[in-house]
Parts: C-alpha cells; structure tokens; sequence
C-alpha cells in the first residue's frame, strides 16, 4: 500500500492505494476477473480495464492520475509499461503461498477494531487510520445484506505495526464514539467465550421452557382428572392402629372397586378412592352390615368428599400415584413396592403384617385414562389371598 508522501496529493494518496490493493496479497488471490485479465498479457491490465472497477471509478477517471500516483509510491508493488497505458504487479513481488504459515502471519499481523457508525465509509477509516501505522489492508465486516457491522479487521505490513497499534492512545475513540481494539487472536478468544456462553444460555432456555410446558401439560391433566373424577373420595377417621389397608378391601368386597388406599397403618385417617361413585358404594356396604359400617370391630366416621377439600385430597393421591409410577418405572430389581414407608405401608417394623407376603394389586386404569392421564397407579398392599382380590392400585 502506497505510503504518504509530501509531494502526493490526496486524491493520489487514495489512487495508489486503492490500485495497490487490487494487487495486493490479500484481494489479488480471490479476485477471478483480475487474474483472468493477468494471464492475457504477461501479467499486464490495461488502465482502460482498471477504470473500470468501481470503487477506482468513483476516486478518477483519467489514467494519468494513476500513472502519476503509482510513480509517487515507494511501495515498488507495480510497474508502469513504458507507454504507460498499463500496469502489472512487479515480477520480484510474487504472491506468498497461501498456507498455516502466511495465515498465521496475518493473524498476528491483524487487529479487531469495533464501533464505528454504521453509516462509516472506507475513506473515513482511512483517514481516521493516517499516520497509525503502515496498513497493508482493511476489512469492513458486513453482514449477509451487505450492511456495514461497525468493526473492521486491519492488517498491518509488520507483526511490530500492529502492536504498537494496540497500545496508541488516539485509536481508542472515532467521532466520540468508544472504540474496542482487540488482537485478532483475543477477538477470536473473545467471540469463542461468547458463543460458548450463549450455547450454554440457549440450552438453558430450552430447558426451562421444556420444563414449563410439561408442568403446564401435567396440570392440564391434572385437571382434567379432578374434573372427570367427582365423588369418588370416602374419607373415614377413628381408632385404627390395628387396622391395614386390605381390611379396607374386605369391607368393600362386592359393594365397590377401590382403586387406591391412601392410609398409613398406625394413622388415625385416610381416604379411599373408588371407581365409581363413593357414596353408593358405602350405602351399599353399610346396608350390608347392618347400618353400621366398622373395620374389624373399630367405628369409623365416615364423609364423602365433595368441593375443594375432594379436589384436594384427590390431587394427592394422583400425585403419589405417579411417584409409585415413576419409581417402578426406572427399575424393577430393587425393593419390593409394598415395603417402603408412606403410601405403601411400614418398614421394619413387627405386627400382624409382619412376615406376610406382600400383595401386589392388580393394575387398573382411571376412566379417563385412554389418552393424555397417568397409565399405571399402583400402591402395594391387598387384602390375604383367603379373600376374593380386589384392585387397590392403577
């Protein structure tokens, strides 16, 4: 590139640099017109051919002008043919061999510099970029429209340059505007932090928003099960240390199908769930029983759950259900579902249970279970196999 000098007007300054850098290392090698026009003539272009390009166009349209800026360059990129109606590259300036080593050589030779207006032309930065250093060349990085992004890479002719460039104190503002100056190498540092971070933001995101529309989609579910199963909940409450879940089973032997038992033994309340309607069932069994309906000699009150205290309870049992569910899902071989603590029962402990086989319910489906709700429920205990089974568990 050609470097000011004092008898060298400015439009020839612009000239010589702008030709220069047709020829020059980094646009020569990509530009398919100019090396197809150099393989015609012993690497001659015609000026007449030159004034052609665009940009050169807009700087001069007489050949003189580029004749005597090139004369006026001490740079020696190109010669003038003795008629001075062309110009090639000069044969002792022969284009590097394109390999790790050249690109590691521009890499060290570039910087990063960022915040320039959008509406910043070439010839405002290289003005701004007069006496800073001698520029081999400047990269205006655009987008996929073209538009100018504000930041531009500038490739020193010396890794020297382009350090004593990083540590000016006059590149850091251009038109009040704060200017960011990075190596190249720290900007591509830079930009590989960042579009890790956003990697790592975008999957977090996704996750979330997975999140939120299966907890929206369990809800929905959920819904719909407190809607579809109304009066279906018995609670009952009384002295019942001596008293398990299959004997709950017994009562209801033949009166109504319980789906779920939700009581621990030892407990002083709890609720079953019926497939089908809890109060009939109940009439049923009490009828069955004389008017009064006790489990094994204990009396028991008993309330059919309707409203917000019935959705309460139910959403409960759906909830454990699910976590039964889950559980059994992720593995079998483990422990036997019945022996846990919670919904399932006791651990660890003597009593009339103690050494029975543990009853596995046979599993069941809510009603509304043909598409979208849990599929299988199950809890672990059931009545002795004197009994006719009955289903405690979907």
């Amino acid at each position: 590139m050609a470097e000011t000098q004092e008898e060298m007007t400015p439009i020839e300054m612009k000239v010589a640099r702008q030709v220069e850098y047709y020829f020059g290392d980094h646009n020569l090698p990509r530009d398919k017109f100019l090396r197809q026009q150099l393989q015609l003539d012993d690497g001659w272009v015609t000026l007449e051919t030159m004034l052609k390009f665009n940009r050169l166009k807009t700087l001069t349209t007489d050949s003189s002008v580029i004749v005597a800026a090139l004369q006026k360059s001490t740079t020696g990129l190109l010669e003038i043919s003795e008629d001075k109606t062309k110009i090639r590259r000069s044969p002792d300036k022969p284009l590097p061999e394109i390999n790790d080593e050249y690109k590691d050589g521009i890499k060290n030779r570039s910087v990063y510099v960022k915040g320039f207006p959008l509406q910043t032309t070439l010839d405002e930065i290289q003005e701004w970029l007069n006496g800073k250093g001698n520029i081999e060349n400047i990269q205006m990085r655009r987008n996929l429209q073209r538009q100018f992004k504000g930041s531009v890479f500038i490739c020193f002719v010396t890794e020297e340059s382009s350090k004593q460039f990083l540590e000016r104190s006059d590149v850091k503002t251009f038109k009040d505007n704060e200017m960011i100056v990075l190596s190249r190498e720290d900007y591509h540092t830079k930009k590989a932090e960042e579009r890790k971070h956003y990697k790592e933001q975008t999957k977090a995101k996704a996750k979330e928003k997975k999140e939120q529309h299966q907890k929206q989609t369990e809800e929905k579910e959920m819904g719909l099960l407190l809607g579809e199963q109304t009066g279906c909940l018995l609670k009952f409450s009384g002295e019942l240390e001596d008293v398990s879940r299959e004997d709950f089973h017994v009562v209801f032997s033949g009166h109504g199908k319980i789906k779920w038992v939700d009581f621990t033994r030892g407990a002083k309340e709890g609720t079953l769930l019926f497939d089908g309607n809890a109060k009939e069932a109940f009439e049923k069994a009490k009828e069955a029983n004389g008017g009064e309906l006790k489990v094994k000699d204990n009396t028991v009150t008993w309330q059919v759950l309707e409203g917000e205290e019935a959705k309460e309870n139910l959403k409960k049992i759906i909830e454990a259900q699910q976590e039964l569910q889950s559980r059994s899902s992720k593995g079998r071989g483990g422990r036997g579902r019945g022996g846990g603590r919670g919904r399932g029962g006791r651990k660890g402990r003597g009593g009339k249970d103690h050494g029975r086989t543990q009853f596995q319910g046979k599993r069941t489906k809510f009603d509304s279970d043909e598409d979208d709700a849990p599929k299988e429920l199950e809890d672990g205990d059931g009545p002795p196999a004197k009994v006719t089974k009955t289903e405690n568990g979907s």
